[in-house]
């Protein structure tokens, strides 16, 4: 096996697991729940397991065993785990960290991945659980789904784009403890595809030089545009070029730069072409208009991030990579583009220009004269913009308390 030198970790999941850790209060809801909760996680998954799988151990399964703990010993994870085997047909595994010291971890593999995998895919599939465990990947899904119950409650846009994205780039780090476990790529590439398949690729003699070139035509499409990473894990032609870049990379600068071309397409968060130049017009033109008053407040740019936050991961970033740039002409450009696209949207334009304005609960003559000056440029008549004004006040203006104390 080949000795590995490369950081299995990815910087931008480590930031973003403590971007949303924080912004969820983690240590203070962890400790009101441990305080609060008669029951645990661990009591649940222990009996279900308990009562409903088989265990590993030396005298039952004791090959299966073997072989995990001969992962766990490549991994030098040195932390207790129960390994459990379900009677289950789908083609799934999974970890549970623990939530103290006081029980073993556990990780389940359900039984169709034995009539599939080999050894050496089995050893990948195990290390890539494990490999949660090592990221501690849990305790924030624990974080998530306690403060954001499923279907009970709506995750804020942007704090969605964030979880997505961090579950996305966890999924790869996992993969790379796969590697890791087993040392053969190849190994990995076919436990993607069999996993995706159903299918014995050895049984019907596909090999691993077909499998990927294959995979590099379905990942020309995702680079080029053609698609979007909706899931929680990343889309099979993403997870395969990212392990073979581990597996393959002279050294951490190539890897950085090989993974930072299929990050781009895990920031994507929209597949229409007027996104990019909506985006673009949202940053620009909520900067030319907080800026007529010569006053940027900080609920003008709140307003401005808020809108931001529907198309773009790290809003913040791109408004200040944005106000680096030509400003005027980006706005400019932006504006033809999605007019060229859809002349239908202008009213939309004006009315976002608006809302810039009402977001401080001030109304300076200087932005009303902006505003029908914006608006004629975009060919809407006077009576046009008078009404979408009147409109957009009626239905989101509110007096500052200031004004009326």
């Amino acid at each position: 096996m080949k000795t590995r030198v490369l950081n299995p970790e990815i910087a931008l999941e480590k930031e973003l697991a403590g971007q949303i850790y924080n912004a969820l209060q983690g240590d203070v809801v962890k400790f009101i729940l441990k305080n609060a909760k008669d029951t645990t996680d661990d009591d649940y998954w222990r009996s279900r397991m308990e009562g409903h799988c088989m265990k590993a151990d030396k005298d039952l399964l004791g090959n299966f065993y073997s072989l995990c703990h001969d992962v766990k010993k490549r991994l030098g994870f040195d932390e207790p785990v129960d390994f459990y085997v379900t009677g289950d047909s789908t083609i799934n595994a999974f970890s549970i960290a623990a939530e103290d010291g006081d029980h073993p971890h556990i990780v389940n593999v359900n039984s169709e991945l034995f009539n599939l995998m080999g050894e050496e895919e089995l050893k990948f599939v195990i290390g890539h659980e494990l490999g949660h465990l090592i990221n501690q990947d849990t305790a924030l899904r624990r974080l998530v789904s306690f403060i954001y119950p499923s279907q009970a409650t709506q995750i804020p846009i942007a704090l969605q784009y964030k979880i997505h994205l961090h579950d996305n780039l966890a999924e790869l780090v996992a993969d790379r403890y796969g590697y890791m476990a087993c040392g053969n790529l190849e190994a990995c590439v076919r436990a993607f595809f069999k996993m995706a398949s159903g299918l014995d690729l050895e049984k019907i003699q596909v090999s691993i030089e077909d499998l990927l070139k294959d995979n590099s035509k379905h990942l020309d499409y995702f680079l080029k545009g053609g698609g979007i990473s909706h899931y929680d894990h990343p889309v099979n032609p993403i997870r395969v070029q990212a392990i073979n870049l581990f597996a393959n990379a002279k050294d951490q600068k190539e890897l950085d730069a090989g993974m930072n071309e299929l990050i781009q397409i895990l920031l994507k968060v929209g597949n229409n072409p007027i996104d990019e130049h909506m985006s673009v017009f949202i940053a620009t033109a909520g900067i030319i208009t907080a800026s007529v008053d010569e006053e940027v407040t900080q609920e003008e740019y709140e307003h401005i991030i808020r809108a931001l936050s529907g198309s773009n991961i790290f809003p913040k970033v791109f408004l200040e990579d944005i106000s680096k740039a030509d400003v005027d002409k980006l706005f400019e450009n932006s504006v033809n583009a999605i007019l060229q696209i859809n002349p239908g949207l202008k009213p939309n334009l004006l009315e976002y220009m608006i809302s810039v304005v009402l977001a401080d609960k001030n109304i300076s003559e200087k932005e009303v004269n902006f505003i029908y000056s914006m608006g004629q440029e975009l060919g809407l008549s006077v009576k046009e913009i008078s009404i979408l004004f009147a409109n957009m006040i009626q239905g989101n203006f509110t007096p500052s308390l200031a004004a009326i104390s």
